[in-house]
């Protein structure tokens, strides 16, 4: 795939590439209300601010449409909670299950004493690179198992249900996620998502902490991609067409604002949260942790429904449930590891 050029939904658009092309997307408004808009920690559907490109029907972008402080939650749900057992991550590979059972509490006081030299050691929360939750998706195979499925995390599932609904996808069920932990030099290589048995339902994509760029392609590996910046709190929905588009995140980059931070990671979050609220309040001593992990880092949470309703998978024989290698899902740009492997994300 080629590389186009960058644009960035945040007003100025970039006029020479495809001004003309990015438009405004019509939202389900009356499917959310704003009260469930507000338990799952984001604005009332009709503040959000949601775009499409022309030639990619069923993409839409929504620019950070997350309460002030909630983005904060769904950090450390992916830094302390979902990288809990029974979920699966790339450290099972060659760690012994009892060493990756807390990878938070083996990380924070590494984390939070970390300085600026690259010489330090990392901790294991910074050699984290995938989670896989609810149906654990296979790298090797390329496929989900019935056999192979552990309980999707309540809250994320109805964060998920929120914004699909929003998106004109009523009774979608959040089945399957899949957690990507970046940093400056990781990058995802080009893929499209089609192991998941009903393509009708979309693909949910939520970013949070250092930006990137995101590649939108065709149908084909060799279509040329649209180029998009991808900044902490966005959303990008992939449905219809575009579901089965290939894509790619070539680039981590620095927040913009040149701040460690995002300024919208530094917002305190409200006291009065609604009742039945998803969203809890994280501690200053964890928060700083995060905070620390997201200075060179951002983190990627992808929700998929796997089955339609009522759908069953094939019978298959042998096993799916065995833990893939660590380098199928994406890696490090160095020389020595230059080769981007077809793979699904």
């Amino acid at each position: 795939m080629s590389f186009v050029s960058v644009s960035s939904f945040s007003p100025p658009f970039n006029r020479s590439a495809f001004f003309c092309q990015v438009f405004r997307s019509q939202l389900s408004i009356s499917s959310v209300s704003d009260q469930d808009a507000r338990r799952a920690g984001l604005q009332p559907v009709s503040r959000w601010k949601a775009y499409g490109l022309s030639g990619y029907p069923g993409f839409i972008f929504i620019q950070n449409p997350f309460l002030p402080g909630c983005q904060r939650h769904w950090v450390k749900q992916c830094l302390k909670l979902y990288t809990q057992k029974p979920n699966v991550c790339n450290l099972d590979l060659h760690m012994a299950p009892e060493k990756t059972a807390d990878l938070w509490g083996q990380s924070k006081e590494k984390l939070r004493r970390k300085g600026s030299s690259k010489c330090e050691p990392r901790s294991l929360l910074e050699k984290l690179r995938w989670v896989t939750l609810g149906y654990h998706y296979n790298w090797d195979t390329k496929k989900y198992s019935a056999n192979h499925h552990t309980p999707f995390p309540s809250d994320l599932a109805f964060l998920s249900e929120q914004v699909a609904a929003a998106c004109g996808f009523r009774g979608f069920q959040a089945q399957a996620g899949i957690l990507n932990y970046y940093h400056f030099d990781s990058s995802l290589g080009i893929h499209v998502d089609e192991s998941e048995l009903d393509h009708s339902r979309p693909l949910l994509s939520f970013s949070f902490g250092q930006s990137s760029i995101f590649l939108l392609g065709g149908l084909k590996r060799e279509e040329a991609p649209t180029a998009m910046f991808m900044h902490s709190g966005d959303i990008m929905v992939m449905s219809g067409f575009s579901r089965l588009l290939y894509h790619a995140v070539p680039r981590v980059l620095p927040n913009p604002e040149g701040t460690a931070l995002p300024s919208c990671l530094d917002q305190a979050l409200s006291s009065d949260l609604p009742v039945g609220s998803v969203i809890e309040q994280s501690s200053d001593e964890d928060w700083q942790v995060c905070a620390k992990y997201l200075q060179s880092s951002r983190i990627n949470m992808t929700i998929r429904q796997v089955l339609a309703e009522g759908q069953k998978f094939p019978e298959e024989s042998g096993t799916e449930s065995r833990t893939p290698s660590e380098d199928s899902h994406h890696q490090e740009n160095s020389r020595a590891k230059r080769h981007k492997p077809d793979f699904d994300s």
